[in-house]
């Protein structure tokens, strides 16, 4: 008699499927609210805004008003995919000469010397103004009431707080004041409120709403009250006047300027593209570290992929080398394409990879080797981890993303939408949480720390300079299938991102698994590479890996030479993905909730 079971693979949860549109993000009150503005009759957009505002409110461990946002759009109106920079420039008075003035060889991860222009409010308002339909109050007023009235703070929020508060309470009163109620780290599922950044966000709106005028009035005056009016007063009054201790030991005060925020607008890019088969891959450009998604693509394409194990040796250890060369070249040559010509076209081109894929053998490289473009490029001097990762965690600094055994470390954001209409939305926001730097106690929200990631060497194509971008790891994705916009894709994790990104989309084209089940998989990364946060160390040759990774396959790893340190089952990667074909929308997200994270779709 034959069965009426479902023959599919399990998965932790379906990939659901409609016609009308899907919201998946990292946190499902972020999730509620997109849907619901999706349901008013919003766009795609509309829903990015809404729901990137709630994700500050409900997530301010992973990201925040003073952070910064790369997003990539398809507008089906216009036809293309394009890409938004939210990434803010280091400010005018940030010189290699001022850093080193104050006894640094880095820039701090930490304080307010890290700081650059926030990009994010002004980034959500020009997504509302160009692409959007609805007006200010649509998209603020979900922040505003949770933020105001309270949401409950998931257990990862908290193990952070707990991580910085003595920071908290011997340095940074002003982050004590609102991350430790009653003088006591909360507890998982308290309800949690920001009523000082409710205020914040309700006077934008009311100095937005009380002029008159249109949609496009009020999202102009709620821009001015942003960048050149009471926040950019109050972060430039805080900057100018406060020592604030730092991940270096010492007390700093800011550079960061009113006249920097007034000064500053994000920009619409062309993404970066690379052909891989049937599909296009979208990314944003170098001064993200995006492309290593593509450059691994350009030398996996020499390799015949289809039909291996997704958690066998070869597809691991195939991923693995070639994200060892792509990200050597990322330390290299990645930087703001403003200030220093890359050679990015050479980095994607056939010749190129045909040349570097000749370094991946059948055994684990344990040496940082960049390629070579006459011409282009920088010295990248090597720091190898000496216990280093683990120390910085007290002082709110080193890589925000998910430590090598899952502890407590911070991270960021990530969300997929799609409309009925068949418009594109994917985002990684960051920056601005709450272990980046001391609340200033006008806004409720405190400045990101982005800057780290510049080096303090003349020459280098990620030097620091005034104006200038710093190379963030923020790397959201979209793909084109057969020329037809097809799939959003990201994950949080800064280094990681573009290692989880790629194995992801390897799973979905060469195994054969849909969105949820390339989600679900067991996955891993490396640690090769420098950091690109404080203190930009590497650790050669380290590969992790989810226990779920079959033993058979770590015990093969190892004798090919990788150093594999094997994580908890569930550790790897926060992914969402979201997808169109025809009416169809489908939608994925991360069930890895042993973190402590809000799992959301």
């Amino acid at each position: 008699m034959g069965s009426n079971i479902n023959p599919d693979p399990f998965t932790t949860r379906p990939e659901i499927e409609g016609t009308f549109g899907v919201v998946a993000t990292t946190h499902w009150i972020a999730t509620a609210v997109g849907m619901g503005i999706l349901e008013k009759g919003g766009n795609a957009f509309d829903a990015g805004v809404a729901t990137a505002f709630t994700l500050q409110v409900v997530e301010p461990h992973l990201n925040g008003p003073g952070g910064d946002v790369p997003i990539i759009v398809h507008d089906v109106k216009r036809g293309r995919t394009e890409v938004v920079c939210g990434q803010g420039p280091a400010p005018a008075r940030a010189t290699i000469a001022h850093y080193k003035s104050e006894g640094l060889d880095m820039v701090p991860g930490t304080g307010l010397l890290a700081a650059c222009v926030p990009g994010t409010f002004e980034s959500w308002m020009m997504l509302l103004r160009d692409y959007g339909t609805m007006r200010v109050r649509d998209v603020l007023e979900p922040a505003i009431s949770y933020a105001r009235d309270g949401y409950p703070l998931v257990e990862r929020a908290c193990a952070t707080i707990q991580t910085v508060e003595q920071l908290f309470r011997k340095h940074w009163p002003t982050s004590a004041a609102v991350y430790l109620p009653n003088g006591e780290v909360p507890k998982p599922g308290t309800l949690f409120t920001n009523k000082t950044l409710a205020a914040t966000y309700a006077r934008i709106l009311s100095e937005a709403e009380s002029g008159g005028g249109g949609r496009d009035a009020e999202i102009e005056r709620a821009r001015e009250a942003w960048s050149q009016g009471f926040v950019a007063e109050a972060i430039d009054k805080f900057c100018r006047t406060q020592d604030v201790m730092d991940v270096s030991g010492s007390p700093h005060r800011g550079v960061l300027s009113a006249d920097d925020m007034a000064r500053w607008q994000p920009t619409i890019e062309e993404p970066l593209t690379y052909d891989y088969g049937r599909y296009t891959v979208c990314k944003a450009g170098v001064w993200s570290q995006g492309p290593v998604t593509l450059q691994q693509l350009a030398l996996l394409k020499g390799f015949a992929l289809d039909g291996l194990d997704p958690t066998g040796p070869e597809f691991i250890h195939l991923q693995i080398e070639c994200a060892k060369l792509a990200f050597a070249d990322r330390e290299k040559f990645y930087g703001d394409p403003k200030f220093t010509e890359i050679p990015i076209a050479t980095l994607l081109s056939d010749a190129y990879n045909d040349e570097r894929r000749k370094l991946v053998t059948d055994k684990a490289s344990l040496d940082f080797i960049p390629g070579s473009v006459e011409g282009f490029g920088g010295v990248v001097k090597l720091r190898r981890a000496e216990g280093q990762r683990e120390a910085v965690g007290a002082l709110g600094a080193g890589e925000p993303t998910v430590g090598r055994f899952g502890e407590v470390r911070g991270d960021t954001v990530h969300f997929d939408i799609i409309d009925k209409d068949g418009n594109m939305v994917s985002s990684t926001p960051s920056g601005g949480w709450l272990q980046s730097s001391p609340i200033i106690p006008e806004l409720g929200f405190c400045l990101g720390s982005r800057a780290q990631m510049f080096w303090l060497e003349e020459g280098h194509p990620a030097a620091l300079a005034p104006g200038k971008r710093p190379r963030t790891t923020l790397s959201p994705t979209m793909a084109l299938r057969d020329g037809e916009p097809y799939l959003a894709w990201g994950s949080p994790g800064g280094d990681q991102q573009d290692q989880w990104i790629t194995q992801f989309f390897l799973r979905h084209v060469h195994c054969n698994l849909n969105l949820q089940e390339a989600i679900d998989a067991p996955a891993w990364h490396s640690e090769h590479f420098p950091i690109s946060f404080w203190p930009r160390t590497a650790r050669p040759g380290v590969l992790v890996v989810e226990n779920r990774v079959p033993k058979a396959t770590i015990e093969n790893l190892r004798e090919r030479g990788h150093i594999v340190e094997v994580g908890p089952d569930w550790s790897e990667g926060r992914l969402t993905a979201a997808s169109r074909v025809g009416v169809r929308r489908r939608a994925a997200a991360n069930p890895r909730g042993m973190q402590g994270y809000a799992a959301g779709r």
